[in-house]
């Protein structure tokens, strides 16, 4: 993975410059922003695989840089806050983040889950059975270029929300429980598990369901879990 470039976006150097050092030592190649309107101008002029970005900084926040970033690109986000409330991790993923990292943290719990998202990113992974393109009553996803599309128009979804659609569509008909939906997709043991699975499962029926709290696609089975029917 040493081709890829991650772009760490923080107002407090120490913590960039710490995060280099740790990042460079596996390869990667680093940019350093020290706030979302930075972040927002490199990646206008570099390739970038994955972004660090810090949830409070001055002049543009990580929400907002955030939002601005899922307008164009589904490239992975990983949020650090010195905050620990749940409701603060949840408000991050729910805007569009991937994963998220409360400070203070170990350098190398943050390269691995940089090494997570990249491998999910590039690699879309090994499922029971893998179908390169599924279509379910008008909803196409495509393995192979990761591209999902409603009816004919493209629905954008960030590599997290494809991972679980792509889960649940190339197993139609079978029941996901949080759990094992967690497991599978974050490619680790489920913590706190519900609420982040919650978040993102109501983001994608935002996208693709005409009326999602009555969902044709992304249907929950009470007391087990979730499934897309055949």
């Amino acid at each position: 993975m040493g081709a890829f470039t991650v772009l760490v976006t923080d107002d407090d150097a120490d913590i960039r410059d710490g995060i280099e050092i740790y990042l460079k030592n596996e390869g990667y190649r680093v940019l350093k922003a020290e706030n979302g309107l930075q972040a927002l101008e490199l990646l206008e002029h570099n390739e970038v695989h994955c972004i660090i970005l810090d949830l409070m900084m001055p002049h543009m926040d990580g929400i907002r840089a955030t939002f601005k970033i899922r307008e164009a690109r589904n490239i992975p986000i990983i949020m650090l806050s010195a905050k620990a409330e749940d409701s603060d991790k949840i408000h991050g993923l729910s805007v569009g983040a991937d994963d998220y990292v409360t400070k203070p943290f170990h350098p190398m719990e943050l390269v691995a889950r940089v090494k997570s998202q990249l491998r999910r990113y590039v690699s879309l992974g090994t499922y029971e059975t893998k179908a390169q393109r599924v279509e379910i009553d008008g909803l196409v996803l495509d393995s192979e270029t990761k591209d999902v599309s409603l009816h004919g128009e493209t629905v954008k979804l960030t590599p997290i929300e494809f991972k679980i659609t792509e889960l649940l569509m190339t197993n139609a008909g079978r029941v996901f429980s949080i759990q094992d939906i967690y497991e599978r997709v974050w490619n680790e043991p489920a913590y706190n598990a519900e609420n982040i699975v919650a978040v993102h499962i109501r983001k994608i029926r935002e996208k693709i369901e005409a009326d999602p709290k009555n969902p044709r696609y992304v249907k929950v089975v009470w007391g087990i879990g979730y499934k897309i029917e055949k």
